[in-house]
């Protein structure tokens, strides 16, 4: 995680957001996404704090860990989700202390 770091978000008070450690160019891969696929059963029996970290895309339960699942929601991102590699891609040069932020209204959920 040394090009992320995790800390207070500047978006949403009192949460959690990943801000850039290091500067990105347009492009570049900012974060694998580190994703756990879970069945409906799995979900269902999530405990109700973890169940905010749960996307669906395409019928498919994914469940954020560190440090995906603080990558906080914008209308006007700096990232793009990438669903077919699993990664984050930068829209434009991001700076370090730039808090990283997607659309998340692009999923199914």
């Amino acid at each position: 995680m040394g090009d992320l770091i995790i800390k207070r978000s500047k978006i949403r008070q009192f949460d959690k957001g990943v801000f850039a450690n290091r500067n990105f160019k347009k492009g570049e891969i900012v974060t694998k996404c580190n994703i756990k696929i879970l069945t409906k059963k799995q979900f269902v029996n999530l405990p109700k704090m973890e169940k905010q970290f749960v996307h669906k895309r395409n019928g498919v339960f994914y469940l954020y860990l560190l440090p995906d699942r603080y990558v906080n929601h914008s209308s006007n991102p700096n990232t793009i989700q990438n669903f077919k590699d699993n990664c984050d891609i930068a829209l434009w040069d991001i700076r370090k202390g730039d808090e990283i932020t997607t659309d998340s209204k692009k999923e199914d959920f």
